[in-house]
């Protein structure tokens, strides 16, 4: 019989509390025949929101024509590097904490960020070979925000046993993609300017939940409440 001094349950902790994006799996224990060691690995969660929340907050800002701006251009580094490369990396270590959810929803939308990000940049030649028929690139790109409105859609259904934060974000998150799908496919600035004042309190509520993360009593002085919907429904 081996002796349980020499087993070592390595725990792999989510912190996510009522203010994280519930798991859909068991947490993982693992038990190996090494020295005694427990490692535990940190929450995720602020990392992708916060990624995922900034990048937003610009992009839309800049469709409601902000001070002027009217060229998203300048959101490209941030759609690669912060909404894109963060957030997915996100999700890669979401994976290992056993949160499929919060997996699947950051490296997505990390990808949606890469992918806007290649939308605007010339060297991928997108608005180029669109150059001779503009309206079929408003199409292209309306067809590409849509698939983002269904695949958001999904994402909010699997929220509702979760926290009112998620469902309000994931709610205002679908409907800013429905908005500027529209406005592309109508070729419409006004519900693009709809679209983008959504977006704006997406990514406000994106901070909130991020922030209801990070704010744990291990390590600040409050927390704050996110609404959770598991003993209402249960």
């Amino acid at each position: 019989m081996s002796n349980p001094a020499e087993k070592t349950s390595i725990s792999y902790s989510n912190n996510i509390g009522d203010g994280a994006v519930a798991s859909a799996l068991p947490a993982h224990t693992y038990v190996h025949n090494t020295a005694p060691q427990l490692r535990v690995i940190g929450n995720p969660g602020p990392l992708g929101l916060f990624s995922f929340a900034s990048t937003t907050f610009i992009l839309s800002m800049f469709n409601v024509n902000a001070r002027g701006v009217t060229v998203p251009n300048a959101v490209i580094g941030m759609a690669c590097f912060v909404g894109g490369l963060a957030q997915f990396a996100a999700g890669m270590w979401e994976f290992t904490t056993g949160n499929t959810f919060g997996a699947t929803a950051f490296t997505s939308y990390g990808g949606f960020w890469l992918a806007y990000a290649a939308f605007l940049h010339p060297d991928f030649g997108v608005a180029a070979a669109y150059a001779k028929t503009p309206d079929e690139l408003h199409n292209a790109v309306a067809i590409f925000l849509a698939s983002w409105f269904i695949i958001t859609f999904i994402f909010l259904l699997a929220t509702l046993r979760v926290n009112m934060a998620l469902v309000a974000l994931f709610f205002c998150l679908d409907v800013t993609f429905l908005l500027l799908m529209v406005a592309e496919f109508t070729e419409n600035a006004t519900i693009a300017k709809a679209g983008g004042g959504f977006g704006i309190v997406t990514a406000f509520i994106a901070y909130y939940a991020g922030a209801a993360q990070l704010f744990t009593n291990e390590n600040s002085l409050f927390t704050l409440p996110v609404g959770s919907l598991r003993r209402r429904l249960d």
